[in-house]
């Protein structure tokens, strides 16, 4: 898999947030070191995802008998999944075996660790959509000019589908990730409070990582990728400057939540936090923000993440949310090689590959019509970035947020809209050749086929 790779260039300015950026560059990695991961089985401080019909009274005497103790459910009231850890120096591995040989045990896999290993890239040249910090007004909100005017959102024709249509998004989406920055000018408004998954309480903010880190501290493990390419080139007049692995996916987030609202402005934006700042996470927390989406009205989720292996419970949300009309979206993958990733090839989810501005695959972009639905712009985009800055940066993780948006817009048009009506709107796409799903996403040819034209 490829890593995470970001550099930051600071574009350090004086005065206020509003005014042009000087031409000064300032670099500095957010991540240095490289490394690589490998599938071993978990440690014995891993823990199991269990399926069961016992409930948990039922659970607890099952784990009881075995070694085990039950830490908490992820399927909310329904009460039929939940994380487990083995006890007296039991492998995660040796408890799931055990437990499927029980009488009302439905399902058991051992809780992947997700890890994101930087690799930063040579830093590339700035976009002339980040330099242009002329302050617009964005449906309400204070933006950049450059944001806002991107080449990207020209050729998915996102202005021509707002205005053709009379839409600016409908319902919540989600984002599962690293968190938001709450308080950034073009978000704020419509940033609902979310969930901290890596610290078990409300809120979806990732400024609490600075200062703070508490990644997984795994050495080897499964892993799934935050889907970041190549260089964020950040403009910001804040000093805070973060630097290292430890922050190695800061900002993920919230770059990706800008992604969304500039596609569906007026959808309101619920950050679920299921990755630390260093880009390491748990499949358990990510299956909790699934069923945590749907049970908070959720009408889209977005993933920018994979995996390399599948797992039943992650397609057992899915299919969940699926079931109650809820849009899932996920990344392709940056390997740059056809693939199957996760959670991407799920039936239930529309993989999106990156394009450049000339349609054509961004050389990183995982391809192959098992993992695409459809592609999107993946290179250079510009859009927000925490203390109220912005940021271009290339990846299929910011792909997929444009098909995430685009399915907050059908729901203006269409308020019964579900997984499949979706698909088959957004699959009138532009066709760029083979193994690029149905194409390349065109917002107006989407909301066209609903024959709202």
């Amino acid at each position: 898999m490829m890593r995470l790779r970001m550099v930051v260039l600071l574009l350090l300015f004086a005065g206020i947030w509003s005014q042009p950026a000087s031409a000064q560059l300032l670099s500095g990695l957010l991540g240095s070191t490289t490394g690589s991961a490998s599938t071993t089985s978990s440690s014995s401080s891993g823990g199991v995802i269990v399926r069961t019909n016992l409930g948990l009274a039922g659970l607890n005497l099952v784990c009881l008998l075995n070694n085990c103790s039950v830490v908490g459910g992820l399927d909310g009231d329904l009460n039929q999944v939940f994380l487990v850890r083995p006890n007296g120096g039991l492998l995660a591995d040796t408890l799931a075996g055990i437990l499927r040989l029980v009488t009302g045990i439905l399902n058991a896999e051992v809780d992947q660790i997700l890890s994101l290993p930087p690799n930063p890239p040579p830093a590339t040249t700035v976009p002339p959509g980040l330099t242009n910090s002329y302050v617009v007004n964005y449906f309400g909100a204070p933006v950049w000019y450059g944001y806002a005017n991107q080449p990207a959102a020209q050729i998915v024709r996102v202005a021509q589908a707002q205005t053709g249509f009379h839409v600016s998004g409908a319902g919540i989406v989600a984002d599962i990730d690293t968190g938001v920055d709450p308080n950034h000018p073009a978000l704020n408004k419509v940033l609902l409070q979310g969930y901290d998954f890596t610290r078990n309480q409300p809120g979806g903010s990732e400024i609490l990582d600075l200062g703070q880190f508490s990644g997984s501290g795994c050495s080897s493990c499964q892993p799934a990728f935050v889907n970041q390419h190549t260089a964020a080139m950040v403009d910001q007049h804040t000093a805070a400057m973060v630097d290292g692995s430890p922050y190695a996916a800061f900002g993920h987030g919230t770059m990706v939540m800008g992604v969304i609202h500039l596609v569906a402005p007026t959808a309101r934006l619920l950050p679920l936090k299921a990755f630390h700042s260093d880009g390491t996470g748990n499949l358990s927390d990510i299956i909790r923000a699934i069923y945590y989406a749907v049970r908070n009205q959720a009408k889209v989720i977005n993933m920018s993440f994979d995996l390399s292996l599948n797992s039943q419970e992650l397609t057992n949300a899915v299919n969940f949310a699926a079931n109650h009309n809820v849009i899932s979206v996920a990344s392709s993958g940056n390997d740059g090689l056809q693939e199957v990733v996760y959670p991407a090839a799920i039936k239930n989810v529309m993989g999106v590959a990156s394009t450049n501005n000339f349609d054509q695959r961004s050389s990183f972009s995982n391809y192959g019509n098992q993992v695409v639905w459809v592609a999107a712009p993946g290179e250079n985009i510009v859009t927000t970035y925490p203390f109220g800055a912005y940021a271009s940066s290339s990846g299929t993780s910011f792909s997929a947020p444009f098909v995430s948006g685009t399915a907050s817009l059908l729901f203006n048009l269409t308020p019964n809209m579900n997984q499949s009506k979706a698909a088959l709107a957004i699959a009138h796409a532009k066709w760029i050749g083979p193994n690029m799903g149905n194409g390349r996403l065109d917002v107006f040819s989407t909301l066209s086929a609903l024959g709202w034209n």
